[in-house]
């Protein structure tokens, strides 16, 4: 079994420097009011991964530390985590340290090394259940209520629960989904009739890749065809001469002139023989393109119609890269993506159909899901109750009786409800029940919840009582109680140390107490005390035994350590104890 063996606490609160030791069993921790005793639960909250508050820095400290020592069995979850983020067990104990500075800045370490706060938070429910004033507060709430039920069921309502959770889960995806598609409809319908038009548009057109860049070619070249025509033919004459005009040169009778003179005498140097090569070329080159402008001046087309053809086709496509694209190319992509869009668009009314079914079919297995999460709760709320009311009877409450209620509240309609019970009913995420729990402190009084019938004391026993009804279902080794017996006394109080004891047998438990009925049953007893300059210091907790144990009661008692009256009955107190372990 894991135990909290010891604390070390540095400027924290009114604490300079001390030291905690705990044992197994049960530890009572005592001293006047204001002396620091809350700030060991306080501290055991920063170990284990509690907020930390830069108010809660002692004046004039650079920051407030707090060490811990845990002993943890090989193999355990908590064990297994700690390795799982690099810690090493210091001869079977697991050693914890987290600082807070005054400027807020927390660290935590776990085992020699630095880990995220979260470790910490994550090994806290392996290793302590801690409970104060907040926590009963906290059980008023119906919600904490239906969480701690939940708790104590176990699998009988986690595994319901979980196939409820990932139900409800997609049923509000669905919902969402169907209502973002219901309210855009309108939109969505003018987007659809817009990418219509321009589809039609661009069909009707029909343009082809790069046509744009081609009629433009076309119409420039047929704008211009009398002065392409004039050139052609002229340069036609400069090249390959004038029949009309015999006397008239040109550059290919010039050329072969040259090629001739160069023939002759060729032989007779390599050099020469290479430029008459080239003069050759030349006439060859002079008589293609001159053909080949022969050929084009007869081959273009100035016909007046073509032209307003082209201008006619271009000025549609125009029309489409002003509205859809800065190009054809851009255009044709246009149009393949809103084909695309245009298809989802009109299977809204698909999905619709589609989304709807599935809604009603997730609602209709809601409402199985619900129905098997409320009978598992029911079953486990009687087990619940009965212990409960089992450990108060142990509690000098031997009347009361603790039951629950589970309930369900009405849907405003069957759409936003599901059915549990033949009634449609409102639900969350955790299924459709309120649940609260009851008291009824003595015969004949009517179940009240808690946060209306049950006085501090009572509230007190009853929260002893569920906790130690939840050590026996769902354990865990330490438990730290900080003034859980508020508002009781008498021999209510000595019944609740007999229980802390009892619950000790089987764990660790830590009391900050201010009754001497609940110190006497202790194992072990700590006294915080303050020095003369407010501060509690290395001496200031110490081990209480022997006649300073008795001092002490008889302190908590009278309010005078050396009454012998008080004396008397911290004695007979102790004997008690002794006699009831």
């Amino acid at each position: 079994m894991s135990v909290l063996e010891e604390m070390r606490i540095r400027s924290l609160g009114v604490i300079d420097d001390a030291v905690v030791e705990l044992s197994p069993g049960f530890t009572a921790v005592t001293g006047e009011t204001g002396a620091g005793k809350t700030m060991v639960v306080t501290s055991l909250g920063l170990l284990l991964g509690g907020r930390a508050d830069p108010a809660l820095v002692r004046v004039g400290a650079k920051a407030a530390v707090v060490e811990g020592r845990i002993t943890v069995s090989e193999g355990d979850a908590a064990a297994l985590r700690a390795e799982e983020a690099g810690a090493e067990l210091d001869d079977g104990a697991l050693l914890i340290s987290r600082t807070v500075s005054a400027e807020g800045r927390s660290r935590a370490h776990l085992g020699g090394r630095s880990v995220p706060v979260g470790v910490l938070t994550e090994l806290a429910d392996e290793l302590v259940a801690v409970h104060g004033q907040t926590d009963q507060q906290g059980l008023l709430k119906p919600a904490r209520q239906r969480q701690a039920l939940d708790r104590y069921a176990g699998d009988g309502v986690e595994v319901p629960h979980a196939k409820y959770a990932a139900a409800y889960r997609r049923l509000r995806a669905v919902a969402a989904e169907l209502e973002e598609l219901t309210t855009r409809a309108r939109e969505r319908a003018q987007e659809a009739d817009l990418l219509r038009f321009g589809l039609n548009e661009v069909a009707a057109v029909e343009p082809l890749p790069g046509e744009d860049a081609e009629l433009a070619a076309e119409a420039e070249r047929l704008g211009h065809a009398e002065a392409l025509a004039s050139a052609a033919a002229l340069a036609h004459t400069a090249l390959a001469g004038n029949p009309e005009d015999p006397e008239s040169v040109d550059a290919t009778t010039v050329v072969a002139a040259a090629g001739q003179a160069l023939d002759g005498v060729r032989a007779h140097d390599p050099a020469l023989a290479a430029l008459a090569d080239r003069v050759g070329e030349i006439s060859i080159l002079l008589a293609d393109v001159s053909g080949e402008l022969a050929g084009y001046a007869d081959q273009l087309d100035a016909d007046p119609l073509r032209l307003a053809a082209v201008e006619e086709r271009r000025a549609a496509l125009t029309t489409l890269t002003r509205k859809y694209g800065e190009d054809i190319a851009a255009v044709l992509a246009w149009a393949q993506e809103g084909a695309g869009r245009l298809t989802e668009l009109e299977g809204d009314d698909e999905r619709i159909g589609e989304l709807t079914a599935e809604r009603d079919a997730l609602r209709a297995e809601l409402s199985v899901l619900g129905q098997a999460l409320t009978d598992a709760r029911t079953e486990a709320a009687a087990r619940f109750a009965e212990a409960v009311t089992e450990e108060l009877a142990s509690l000098a409450m031997p009347h009361a009786r603790v039951s629950f209620a589970i309930r369900q509240t009405e849907a405003a309609d069957e759409a936003s409800g599901i059915d549990i019970g033949g009634r449609s009913v409102v639900y969350g995420p955790s299924g459709a029940d309120e649940v609260e729990l009851l008291l009824a402190p003595h015969p004949g009084a009517q179940p009240r919840p808690i946060a209306k019938g049950a006085s501090g004391g009572e509230l007190s026993r009853v929260m002893l009582a569920v906790e130690v009804v939840f050590a026996g279902s769902d354990p865990v080794p330490t438990y730290l109680f900080d003034e859980v017996d508020a508002g009781v006394g008498g021999k209510a109080a000595v019944e609740v140390g007999r229980r802390l004891a009892k619950l000790a047998r089987s764990a660790q438990v830590v009391v900050v107490t201010h009754l001497p009925q609940v110190a006497a049953f202790a194992d072990r007893q700590l006294l915080v005390e303050k020095t003369v300059d407010g501060s509690v210091t290395r001496s200031g907790v110490t081990v209480l035994e022997g006649e300073d144990r008795v001092r002490e009661l008889s302190r908590m008692l009278a309010g005078q350590e050396d009454s012998e009256t008080a004396r008397a009955h911290a004695e007979e107190l102790l004997a008690t104890a002794r006699k009831d372990g």
